[in-house]
């Protein structure tokens, strides 16, 4: 008995050496993975990043250590989509009640396979068969005929909105909101949620980008990407809905200072492009978003994908503290 015991020990201290300890995990969760959207659904965590080509991947572990191994699976192929063949940023797959039943609805940025592809990037959205968040997928529709990125939806009392990226107008790269009908369908006029006008939202370029919505205890908060993506600086600013109708810009409250940026003593640059979850027991709110271990970092494929978990602020803003340092060990989410 002895023998086997000891046995058994040596096997566990073997698997701990390639393989984070239970109930716990590091950064990253995937090396290669700039703007990430990440959900907790049915017992596993589903991972979508930027892919850069003509595919749209997801990866699913039962638990965020596991995201790191777990394999790329494509969930749809834009091949041969004249207006979004090509180029696919910024992945979102929602939830959401439509025509056709509960359905995961995924909206994503892509564009022509031409020389200078960004003025081609638009938005578009995909509809699952059922409630996998792994689809099988089919194409729905495309979300407006300009420029446009980081698609997100909101709802406010039963209504959807689809928020998103435009920068036309001469206001630096702003973010913008549409009533949505249903999932796929948009109505009436856009109107500007919020465009760079501070000095933080304006380092390297006057940017703000991939508005992603966030409710706590009967607040609507939108929380948003500035300043450029291929510096250091890029961080998080928040908006609060301060009145009743999102679609009016003067019901929308920006915060003055940012609510999370980089960490020159932990080695984090341009954190931002996020996106939020649960933890499995539905306790716990956490934040997913990318950034780089190097000023010069750019605005590429070596971007990596992190999680941490934040809390709240006594008027209920988040509180999402400092971007923890690469290889930091950190507790699980709250019911692996």
């Amino acid at each position: 008995m002895r023998l086997r015991s000891l046995l058994a020990a040596g096997v566990v201290a073997l698997l701990g050496m390639t393989t984070s300890a239970a109930g716990t995990f590091t950064n990253p969760i995937k090396r290669n993975g700039p703007d990430p959207w990440l959900q907790y659904h049915n017992g596993a965590y589903y991972l979508a990043t930027t892919t850069w080509n003509s595919t749209i991947t997801m990866r699913r572990s039962p638990t965020l250590a596991g995201l790191d191994a777990a394999a790329d699976t494509v969930v749809f192929n834009l091949a041969g989509r004249a207006n979004g063949c090509c180029n696919m940023w910024a992945p979102e797959f929602h939830l959401l009640d439509g025509p056709n039943g509960r359905r995961w609805y995924l909206y994503y940025v892509a564009g022509q396979n031409v020389a200078d592809y960004n003025p081609t990037q638009r938005l578009h959205v995909l509809e699952s068969a059922g409630t996998d968040p792994m689809g099988p997928y089919s194409f729905k529709a495309d979300l407006g005929t300009d420029w446009q990125l980081d698609a997100s939806v909101l709802t406010v009392g039963g209504r959807l909105y689809l928020m998103g990226t435009y920068g036309g107008d001469g206001a630096g790269q702003s973010n913008f909101i549409q009533r949505l009908t249903n999932p796929w369908t948009l109505t009436g006029s856009r109107v500007r949620l919020s465009s760079p006008t501070y000095a933080w939202e304006r380092q390297t370029a006057p940017v703000n980008e991939g508005p992603e919505p966030l409710y706590h205890d009967g607040k609507v908060m939108v929380v948003y990407s500035a300043s450029a993506c291929w510096g250091p600086d890029y961080k998080l600013g928040l908006l609060t809905l301060t009145g009743s109708d999102p679609m009016n810009p003067a019901h929308w409250t920006k915060r003055a200072t940012p609510v999370f940026q980089r960490s020159d003593a932990n080695s984090v640059y341009a954190p931002g492009h996020n996106g939020f979850f649960k933890s499995p027991d539905g306790t716990e709110d956490w934040l997913v978003y990318h950034a780089n271990s190097s000023a010069s970092g750019g605005c590429d494929m070596n971007r990596s994908t992190r999680a941490q978990k934040f809390t709240w602020n006594a008027d209920g803003s988040p509180n999402f503290g400092t971007p923890v340092r690469l290889g930091t060990t950190l507790p699980a989410p709250s019911g692996e």
